[in-house]
């Protein structure tokens, strides 16, 4: 008798497409850079730069936090108008005497509405105001000054 002879049957090997997986990231990646800009909420401000910072400069309690841009006046996070600036200092000094402020104000920003801030920061005692800046790139530092650091 003969044998009969069995060939296993050719099976198709199963692959994975990666291309469609690929287009559907990328996609994903774009959506999520166009819309997490509009998803902070935050005035695009340009803070004055610094030529030399201090390394140490640290600190050890939040700061109030103020960001003055040309038609917005934000309170850590929160929008306010001039006309409450006054009630809302005087809230956040007695709820902790200690508190600094930082100012973060738009270059372009009048120095009198930078100073009509510090103003009122002076009324209620505040036991410091700082100006936040933003470090000058190495390029940018006229040679003169570039020696000193």
């Amino acid at each position: 008798m003969g044998r009969l002879a069995l060939r296993p049957e050719p099976r198709a090997r199963p692959s994975i497409n990666v291309t469609p997986l690929v287009d559907v990231v990328l996609v994903l990646l774009i959506i999520f850079m166009v819309v997490t800009p509009e998803m902070a909420n935050q005035d695009r401000i340009e803070l004055p730069s610094i030529m030399f910072p201090d390394p140490d400069a640290k600190a050890s309690t939040p700061p109030l936090e103020i960001v003055l841009s040309n038609d917005r006046l934000t309170v850590d996070d929160e929008p306010i108008r001039w006309e409450v600036l006054d009630e809302r200092l005087a809230a956040v000094r007695i709820a902790d005497p200690r508190r600094r402020v930082v100012v973060r104000a738009d270059v372009n920003v009048p120095y009198g509405e930078v100073r009509r801030l510090y103003q009122a920061c002076e009324r209620h005692h505040f036991p410091g105001v700082a100006v936040a800046v933003s470090e000058r790139p190495k390029k940018e530092i006229p040679p003169a000054l570039a020696n000193d650091g």
